[in-house]
């Protein structure tokens, strides 16, 4: 890198690739597997979810993890991302909660009041 005008063109590409993850289309369901998650059970929450949404052929779905969510007395915990709504966090997961999970939230569009962090925190 020689110039600001060089600088100004690596920025702008990185910028783009970054922009590409925010036009994500669908719903993400993503669960908490740091070793805190794993302790509490994450593995076979992110199992039963993954096989859900196989079964129910939801391609428009993914399940992926990620490291700590930070709140780690209410693990296992499952944060659901619809396109063009709030995210929704689910707390204290287990594998029937998550199935549930995918046949109301997923499918019919009803947000598990029950299993949130909100209900959690009552």
């Amino acid at each position: 890198m020689k110039s600001l005008a060089e600088l100004a063109k690596i920025r702008e590409e990185a910028l783009k690739k970054v922009n590409i993850r925010t036009d994500r289309k669908g719903t993400r369901i993503v669960v908490g597997m740091a070793t805190c998650g794993i302790s509490a059970g994450a593995r076979p929450v992110m199992s039963a979810l993954m096989d859900e949404t196989g079964k129910r052929q939801l391609n428009d779905v993914e399940v992926t993890q990620t490291g700590c969510i930070g709140v780690c007395r209410l693990e296992p915990i499952v944060e659901v991302y619809k396109e063009g709504q709030e995210k929704v966090t689910y707390v204290e997961m287990t594998e029937e909660k998550a199935r549930r999970v995918i046949a109301e939230h997923i499918v019919n569009g009803k947000i598990v009041s029950e299993f949130t962090i909100g209900a959690s925190e009552k």
